[in-house]
């Protein structure tokens, strides 16, 4: 016999958990007695916020569901708002915590870390919030979670085991079940769709966060069609550096609205159309010809838009089919190139400057490390990258921009993704006022030995919503802020830090950033030399 807590890191290690994010607490001890025995490593950070940023950039960037040990009261408070940011952009997450014990819960009694009720606190941003009340139902209730994350759409899932029950004795021969396979689509409505795709003449694809592991289908099913491809945020990567039916910019530009009203047939994988997606000025979105839909998410299929062919399935098996199904049927050239060429110039004549200086920011990052993950915060840079910037492939560019939109995101999100990925090299792209929602995460990157770069884009404040308020002559109270001395906080806490004076400095740190064994920090102050020098 093992206590529940020995038995819940087998289980765990059973369904592939190679890393946990945890601040240990009186209430969560026993949930670390068995974790010596398994191969999971441990990550502490400073905040229970971080623990979860870093298991959300460590779920987008691995495609494994992020976990987190969260004691009782205030570390689920903490942790709340990170759960609603991968709850907003469907990232798997499981979020263990404890409660008090049984006799104790909803009494009222002053006892430590004590609440109302934490599952119905919490239960807004989990797909299910659950309170285990006998251990032998443990592997029931993990496989819920895990096929959450395989099986529908991956959202947070939250656990919480009263004290009691965590030190209860179970047998722990007990096996963790086996998880249900992913939807496949109705073969009827894959031949619809693939009958309206031959017979287009200007066909689109809209490929989101949700179609991510689908990108070798999608870009077999493009080439095939001859059709234009635009990618949301997350689903960046899905097309190819270079790509000459890769589109750019956002859907609320007035061009890509052109293209989208001129496209016979929209075929739309994974996503859901948020307006987050249409920095800076969100747009109804107007599909004047058949809409095909595809998500594994039956109720996004009836939000928003309302399809023609709604199919219900995994993405990658839904594309699948549909390559199947027009194998040799897609028909003659749609001039699919030129749309593509075309849409492209039309956006980059519109863009702001900031795009093109901070599309030279990365550049230079990419041409530094080729294969880079990219976690990004709300600020400056992001938002013009989020226009531009093309990823190497899926899983390698994601920021808080996006859903719930977090400042303080980025730093514990990329550490999550380099955990995640550890073979890549990783950069942090945020501003002056974000990186101080979440400054002290630097000291968990030097314990754990997470070599990556955080570049930090200085300009004294919080600047996108100072021209926020000034394009509303609304006073711009509050967002002149103080701003430390970054390098010299990162030195403290054990990093690299340097201010490069040109591109070359630049270059050359974001190289060596992979070859260290902690944080690199490389600060770019706005109105300075090196900032200069990329809006050149």
């Amino acid at each position: 016999m093992s206590t529940c807590g020995e038995v819940l890191v087998k289980f765990l290690e059973a369904y592939g958990v190679e890393v946990i994010f945890g601040i240990p607490g009186v209430h969560t001890v026993e949930l670390y007695r068995g974790l010596e025995a398994t191969k999971i490593r441990h990550v502490t950070p400073r905040h229970e916020q971080g623990a979860g940023f870093m298991a959300d950039g460590y779920a987008r960037a691995s495609g494994k569901p992020g976990v987190c040990f969260i004691i009782t009261g205030p570390g689920m408070t903490n942790i709340a708002t990170a759960m609603g940011e991968a709850y907003a952009d469907s990232v798997p997450m499981l979020v263990i915590s404890s409660v008090n014990t049984r006799a104790h819960l909803g009494m009222g009694q002053g006892r430590l870390h004590e609440l109302p009720s934490q599952r119905n606190l919490i239960s807004g941003v989990a797909a299910f919030s659950h309170t285990l009340l006998d251990p032998q139902q443990l592997p029931e209730v993990l496989a819920r979670a895990f096929a959450v994350f395989g099986s529908s759409r991956p959202r947070p899932v939250h656990i919480e085991i009263p004290l009691d029950v965590i030190t209860a004795r179970m047998d722990d021969k007990a096996k963790a079940w086996t998880l249900p396979s992913r939807p496949a689509p109705d073969p009827k409505l894959i031949a619809e769709a693939a009958s309206l795709l031959a017979k287009a003449k200007t066909p689109l694809i809209i490929a989101g966060g949700g179609a991510a592991d689908a990108a070798t289908e999608i870009r077999k099913l493009a080439e095939a069609l001859d059709a234009p491809v635009f990618t949301t945020i997350n689903g960046k990567g899905i097309m190819p550096r270079g790509h000459k039916l890769a589109l750019a910019g956002n859907l609320g530009m007035d061009a890509a609205q052109d293209v989208l009203e001129k496209s016979d047939v929209v075929l739309a994988i994974g996503t859901e159309f948020g307006e987050t997606e249409m920095y800076p000025e969100p747009k109804a979105i107007v599909v004047k010809g058949k809409l095909i839909r595809i998500d594994i998410d039956p109720l996004q299929l009836v939000n928003q838009l309302p399809a023609d062919v709604a199919i219900f399935a995994d993405s990658t098996l839904a594309v699948a089919a549909l390559n199947q199904a027009l194998a040799g049927k897609a028909g003659a050239k749609r001039n699919g190139e030129a749309r593509s060429a075309a849409l492209r110039q039309k956006i980059e004549k519109r863009l702001w400057p900031q795009c093109r200086t901070h599309g030279r920011l990365l550049g230079v990052i990419s041409e530094a490390l080729p294969d880079v993950v990219i976690a990004g915060d709300q600020t400056e840079p992001v938002y013009a990258a989020n226009q531009t910037y093309e990823a190497p492939r899926p899983r390698s560019y994601f920021n808080s921009s996006t859903g719930y939109g977090t400042l303080g995101y980025g730093l514990p999100a990329a550490i999550g993704a380099k955990l995640g990925q550890f073979h890549r090299p990783a950069v942090c792209l945020i501003g002056d006022g974000g990186l101080q929602f979440s400054l002290p995460e630097l000291a968990s990157a030097v314990e754990a030995q997470v070599p990556l770069a955080v570049v930090i884009w200085n300009n004294s404040g919080y600047g996108e919503i100072k021209a926020y308020m000034r394009d509303r002559q609304i006073p711009e109270i509050g967002v002149d802020i103080y701003t430390p001395d970054f390098i010299a906080i990162a030195q403290g806490l054990g990093c690299h830090a340097v201010r490069p004076a040109d591109i070359v400095a630049l270059r050359d740190e974001l190289v060596q950033s992979a070859k260290r064994k902690v944080p690199t920090i490389i600060e770019i102050r706005a109105g300075e030399s090196l900032a200069h020098e990329l809006a050149a």
